[in-house]
């Protein structure tokens, strides 16, 4: 929530979370007359998130990055030894026959179901959003022969990666790519690199939206189109390495952030993003169950 004395409020949901405030009526639809700098949002990742909120009407995004692997260069290759890199990065923390081999310098998985269970569903063909318990299960039954080869399950994933603890991490590239900065400023020997899976990311986004029982909801807007000034969206991103969808705000953004490819997707890559859906109850409890199992090694 963001509130305060200058008298406007605002909610910052996950896009996961959003279509089910949106249908619940808890969130109130956008008066864009309000908000000009709308204009400078990048259509393409609008379009991503245009899954959970149709037309736009409702969402804004804050920031977005997306779930996939990342690893720590030297210590993958002394660990793969003549195993090269696998085609789909996912194979690195889903695929037994390298985590087997990865074991030894240490995978991370970041401490989550909805973290894991979505891309191990997306890695064996289904819906990475998919309601069905049945596909939950499978999804746990090929996370079960990984489990002895998984160091920690983490929720302090930048100190890990950017410490050296473990080599290889599923789990948010924007986080990843701090570590990869943070280790670069400490001048030490882990160097990181997320990679940008053949088979696609999933994509997710932080977002403002007014509530439903906003008091000041034109102050609310107002605060929403001075975010999208180029020079404040840029800020953001400058700060946290996450990605703006503000594309009016790329040539403000650090040129090493701005380059960076993997911060920055290129149109080949989020082409092959997974948007975002949403979980029920049921769902959510289901994967829950599921990672709980995996995690225990049961």
């Amino acid at each position: 929530m963001v509130a305060g004395n200058s008298g406007f409020d605002l909610v910052v949901p996950g896009a996961v979370f959003a279509k089910s405030q949106i249908d619940g009526r808890l969130l109130m639809k956008l008066d864009k007359t309000l908000i000009p700098n709308l204009g400078n949002l990048d259509p393409d990742i609008m379009g991503k998130l245009a899954t959970v909120d149709p037309g736009n009407d409702y969402l804004v995004p804050w920031a977005w990055s997306y779930t996939t692997v990342s690893i720590n260069k030297a210590k993958v290759t002394k660990a793969l030894g003549s195993t090269p890199l696998p085609e789909n990065a996912w194979d690195l923390v889903f695929n037994p026959t390298y985590t087997a081999k990865l074991k030894s310098c240490g995978i991370a998985y970041l401490d989550s179901p909805t973290e894991i269970i979505p891309p191990a569903m997306h890695y064996l063909g289904k819906n990475a959003y998919s309601n069905d318990p049945a596909d939950h299960k499978a999804a746990g039954e090929m996370l079960a022969k990984v489990r002895p080869h998984i160091r920690m399950f983490t929720s302090t994933m930048i100190d890990d990666l950017a410490g050296g603890k473990a080599c290889v991490a599923l789990g948010w590239a924007g986080d990843m790519n701090i570590a990869r900065a943070r280790a670069l400023e400490n001048k030490s020997k882990n160097e990181i690199e997320v990679l940008l899976p053949k088979s696609g990311g999933l994509i997710f986004f932080d977002s403002l939206a007014i509530p439903m029982d906003a008091k000041h909801p034109q102050n609310a807007a107002a605060f929403i189109n001075f975010f999208l000034r180029p020079e404040v969206s840029a800020s953001l991103t400058n700060e946290l390495s996450y990605a703006t969808a503000n594309k009016a705000s790329r040539d403000k953004v650090t040129p090493e952030i701005a380059q960076n490819k993997t911060v920055f997707v290129d149109a080949e890559n989020m082409a092959k993003m997974v948007s975002p859906s949403s979980f029920s109850n049921e769902a959510r409890e289901s994967m829950s169950n599921v990672y709980t199992k995996f995690k225990k090694g049961k």
